[in-house]
């Protein structure tokens, strides 16, 4: 962590000025988002390269949301030990040596190390950008305030694809990470020359145990899907590690509700909105990050599309994507969650039950307005959902809240790519298997149709469990605005 400032306690609002201090921390969230985006788009070149498999490849991106699910929860504790300046620029540093390590890798392995420590950076930079825009803005400005950040972020996803493709069929892969760089050190210069402090700094005991329960709990069952999808889920490795990962979350559960100062505080749990909402983001980070990695595949590998091309098609529902955020703050600021959380879900349901059944024939006009279509469903509801949540929370529990909800929803995500590819593999396996000419290269691509609208049927089932939960979604009433803490909230400038 960066050398230690003065401690702060109880840190003075009144006179923050909200422009310089969100700009550092979007500067660094888009670099980092950027960067995950454009990974995606290279998988069919890196498996070509390194000679891996697609069960392989795909720990690039699960490990890096393992990395960040087993640190998020730590980041409820650090926030509590040390600045927001200390901890932005502390995660920038890791990103910076992550990316040079990528950039320079010549092995799978090494690029992997490389993900792991950007992934390092990316996990304590994430919470402290969130629990920052619930403390410096009044709850009936969040919706609006994050819809702009939602808008900003999803510029990354929706250049992203398509940069990585012109960048791909122009230069190499390194190219992904070289030009990533600059970007990471501007971040870094802006966030030493305006970023202020806001949190307030406490510096609980450390719950050495907690920690070694959350890494053993979370990573075990992360590793357990991953390697399912790799090998199969009848072995011993994955049976073990999914065991041994579910035995340790119990015994971190018991002992976070056992402690008084638990290192991730789980009685946000008791806010009944928090919950539902925390469980509707699982289901719907386990849909969104397996069709981010699946369609690219697709694209690539079966209808033969180059990287740039691939890139193009997933281009128009990003720049959605990114539109629809700020409208949908303003909207959930006005009409509350539920006009946006059930629509969204219906479209999503309604897209996602489309896509399961393109095929070879299909256009590149239909594949591009059903992503578009599905991208308008998922941004009317992840960041509504998010911030209803949230909103129910005391102030003193926003670290504990967004660090609960950012690893449910990297680990979920993890989760979801494993069993996704998993199906994904099955399925073009199972095809083949029962196919007359196997080896024929047209079967092999029938094979990966097969596997995709098998992947995308199951994410249409797991669609319409949130639409179930959607139905119960509504607008909370901010703790703060109660005085449920005793405390009256500082006027903002």
């Amino acid at each position: 962590m960066i050398a230690a400032e003065s401690k702060q306690s109880n840190a003075d609002l009144s006179t923050i000025k909200r422009g310089p201090i969100i700009t550092a921390l979007i500067i660094g969230a888009f670099v980092a988002i950027l960067n995950e985006t454009l990974l995606g788009i290279a998988f069919p070149d890196l498996m070509n390269q390194f000679g891996v498999e697609t069960s392989t490849i795909q720990w690039l991106s699960t490990v890096y949301m393992l990395v960040i699910g087993i640190l998020v929860p730590v980041t409820a504790l650090l926030q509590q030990w040390f600045t927001t300046r200390q901890m932005f620029l502390s995660a920038m540093l890791l990103f910076l040596v992550g990316t040079i390590i990528c950039g320079f890798s010549n092995s799978f392995e090494l690029l992997l190390v490389g993900r792991i420590v950007q992934a390092a950076g990316t996990g304590l930079l994430i919470p402290v950008m969130m629990n920052t825009i619930l403390i410096i803005f009044p709850p009936n400005n969040r919706g609006a305030a994050m819809g702009m950040i939602g808008l900003v972020l999803m510029f990354g996803p929706a250049i992203g694809p398509t940069l990585s493709g012109l960048i791909i069929d122009s230069l190499s892969w390194h190219w992904l990470f070289f030009l990533v760089i600059p970007l990471v050190v501007v971040s870094l210069v802006f966030g030493f020359l305006y970023l202020r402090n806001v949190s307030d700094i406490t510096k609980p005991k450390v719950d050495v145990l907690s920690i070694l329960l959350s890494t053993i709990g979370f990573g075990g069952i992360v590793y357990g899907f991953s390697k399912a999808g790799e090998v199969s889920w009848s072995e011993h490795d994955v049976l073990w590690s999914i065991a041994a990962g579910g035995a340790a979350l119990l015994l971190f559960v018991w002992r976070q509700l056992s402690s008084k100062q638990p290192m991730m505080d789980l009685r946000v749990f008791k806010y009944p909105m928090f919950a539902l909402t925390a469980i509707l983001m699982i289901v719907m980070t386990m849909t969104l990050f397996s069709t981010t990695l699946i369609l690219p595949l697709y694209m690539q590998k079966a209808l033969m599309l180059t990287a740039f091309s691939a890139g193009l098609t997933l281009m128009p529902g990003g720049i959605v994507n990114g539109i629809m955020s700020p409208i949908s703050g303003k909207l959930f600021d006005k009409f509350g969650p539920r006009v946006l959380i059930v629509p969204g879900l219906i479209i999503t349901a309604i897209s996602l039950y489309l896509i399961s059944g393109i095929g070879l024939e299909t256009s590149k006009g239909t594949l591009i307005a059903l992503h578009v279509i599905l991208m308008i469903g998922i941004s009317m509801i992840m960041m509504p959902a998010q911030t209803t949540g949230l909103n129910q929370l005391p102030r003193h529990l926003y670290p504990h809240g967004k660090a609960i909800m950012n690893t449910m929803q990297q680990v979920s995500g993890a989760i979801g790519m494993a069993l996704f590819i998993s199906i994904f593999s099955n399925g073009t396996k199972s095809y083949l298997e029962a196919s007359s000419n196997p080896t024929a290269p047209e079967e092999a691509v029938q094979g990966l149709v097969a596997g995709m609208q098998g992947a995308f049927q199951v994410a249409f089932y797991i669609a319409l469990i949130a639409l179930v939960l959607g139905i119960f979604v509504k607008r909370t009433k901010a703790p703060e605005e109660g005085a449920e803490d005793g405390q009256t909230r500082p006027v903002m400038h």
